[in-house]
């Protein structure tokens, strides 16, 4: 199995159509029906499939209270045209989204590049240094100087890209590509989103000047002096 990820779904026909999906594609699923059902059943996920609009709990608390203690991988399902409930649940922590309705093969290769850091690639990107950041892919562990620094899996991926090629400038689309994948697509407001969780999760670890901006180009990290 590849995995074993929590849907969480107040529509029972949605949550057909993903388990079905995953399973196929070699997942292993649980099923909950509420925010609170999720909050109970996400310490044994792998990964967290997270409807925005759901009873009890709705998927934007569910996620604010799992970011205080977990950095499992969440992707939100959301309602089309809910553009404001994405980028508040990009903020708070979420790996990335899907809007209603959706393919389910599209939701499968969302999961597969999300938890890709687990697979060939972790190798190449473990034991990464630069000025007071230390990143080890292999283990998801962040640190600057002594402590330690919560990351999402997506924060992780695109932190270790730009740590690869510290003094290389990398548009956007190249981040896209090199964390996502080339046959997904992902708005710019997406990427900025996960850059500005990095930048801001790494100034209050005391490295203000962790990520550059070259105006026109895209992004490179800084000296991260701290």
């Amino acid at each position: 199995m590849n995995g074993h990820i929590l849907i969480a779904d107040d529509d029972a026909a949605i949550r057909d159509v993903l388990r079905i999906a995953l399973e196929q594609a070699g997942f292993e699923t649980a099923e909950v029906g509420d925010g609170i059902a999720a909050l109970k059943a996400a310490s044994g996920a792998d990964m967290i499939l997270l409807d925005i609009g759901m009873p009890e709990m709705d998927g934007l608390e569910v996620c604010r209270e799992l970011r205080k203690s977990s950095d499992v991988p969440i992707l939100f399902l959301t309602a089309q045209g809910d553009e404001i409930d994405r980028i508040v649940g990009l903020e708070m922590g979420a790996d990335d989204y899907v809007p209603k309705p959706f393919s389910p093969r599209e939701v499968v290769a969302r999961v597969k590049a999300i938890l890709k850091r687990g697979g060939t690639s972790a190798p190449a990107t473990a034991g990464l240094q630069r000025g007071v950041i230390r990143v080890d892919v292999d283990q998801h562990l962040c640190h600057v100087g002594d402590a330690q620094v919560a990351l999402t899996a997506r924060e992780m991926e695109l932190l270790a890209q730009l740590m690869k090629r510290p003094d290389n400038v990398m548009s956007r689309p190249q981040l896209v590509d090199t964390v996502y994948g080339t046959n997904i697509h992902v708005s710019d407001r997406t990427m900025d989103s996960h850059l500005r969780n990095l930048r801001t999760k790494l100034a209050e670890a005391g490295v203000p000047d962790a990520i550059e901006t070259v105006h026109g180009v895209g992004v490179r990290m800084g000296p991260c002096r701290g």
